[in-house]
């Protein structure tokens, strides 16, 4: 009878340690996983004109006879950086389409689980969506600035009524602008695509990002150009060496509060702007405004270029 007792006492006792050994293993596999660092968020902002064989507005408007053709090259570019970016383990990646009516994008091209940001207006313009919690933001296509003589399609923000906009007193680039406007979320620039002079521009304030140059300006309509498909492998070679030293990254921060300066190319809009006690006339075809952050100097910005009174619906 003992013997027995001594057996079912010791089958009891093995079968309270394996319980309590899976137990255990249970806890620390939790614990693994709840350390687990969550997936790489990922910003990709893309314009057109930097984009491979881009010169003119043939490419760039709905209206364009080759326009069709160059929104699948800008959607292919795209594709570029978003496969590297998914290769370097971007669990989610936003897309913005910062060209134009804002609605360039083939989206049923991209991957099911990419978000395209589309239109206009929207707060944070052609960063809309990002926030501190993405890890990296990259530029696709962009372009030089509007005070630069060179570059092709060479703007900011208005080529039709912009001649210069500036950040703190110095005349910036879209990208510019937009790495600034990510640095205050925390967020880093770590690639641009372009023609060379875009490309120099930008490094020449950001430091030593990734680039790559997608054609040669050789005038603000003319260009030595890549091919298509020749740009979309830069683009994946180039994203992929930025997402390969993330960590040598720092935002781009400005000095607050911002003073935002914009040039117009006729005299009345700074005129009536200057009616607004928010806004300085500096001279007869610039206003200045100062806001508290990027977010206030963006929303500023965003209505001087989006309103008008003749606005429907």
């Amino acid at each position: 009878m003992r013997s027995r007792l001594r057996i079912a006492l010791g089958l009891f006792v093995c079968a309270a340690l394996s319980i309590g050994i899976a137990a255990a293993r249970n806890i620390s596999a939790q614990t693994s996983s709840d350390k687990t660092p969550p997936k790489m968020k990922v910003y990709i902002s893309v314009d057109m004109e930097g984009v491979a064989g881009t010169v003119t507005i043939d490419q760039l408007s709905p209206n364009g006879f080759e326009y069709g053709r160059f929104r699948k090259f800008m959607t292919d570019e795209t594709l570029a950086a978003i496969r590297a970016a998914k290769e370097a383990g971007a669990g989610e990646i936003v897309v913005s389409d910062s060209h134009g009516n804002g609605e360039n994008l083939l989206i049923e091209d991209f991957p099911a689980d990419v978000r395209i940001v589309r239109s206009w207006p929207r707060h944070g313009g052609m960063m809309a969506g990002i926030d501190s919690t993405f890890n990296a933001a990259l530029f696709v296509g962009y372009h030089a600035s509007t005070t630069n003589p060179k570059g092709v399609r060479a703007h900011t923000f208005s080529s039709a009524h912009y001649s210069r906009v500036a950040l703190n007193g110095v005349a910036v680039t879209e990208g510019e602008y937009n790495a600034a406007y990510a640095g205050a979320k925390g967020v880093p620039v770590i690639f641009v695509s372009g023609d060379d002079v875009a490309t120099e521009e930008i490094k020449s304030r950001l430091g030593d990002i990734e680039t790559v140059v997608t054609k040669k300006a050789l005038g603000f309509h003319s260009a030595e150009t890549l091919t298509p498909a020749a740009s979309c492998d830069k683009i994946y070679a180039g994203a992929k060496a930025a997402f390969a030293r993330l960590h040598d990254f720092k935002p781009y921060v400005i000095k607050t509060p911002v003073t935002l300066e914009i040039t117009f190319k006729n005299y009345t809009p700074a005129e009536l702007l200057s009616y607004l006690r928010s806004v300085q006339r500096v001279d007869s075809h610039t206003i200045r405004f100062v806001g508290k952050d990027m977010d206030e100097i963006d929303d500023f910005e965003e209505f001087v270029g989006n309103y008008g009174a003749d606005l429907t619906p």
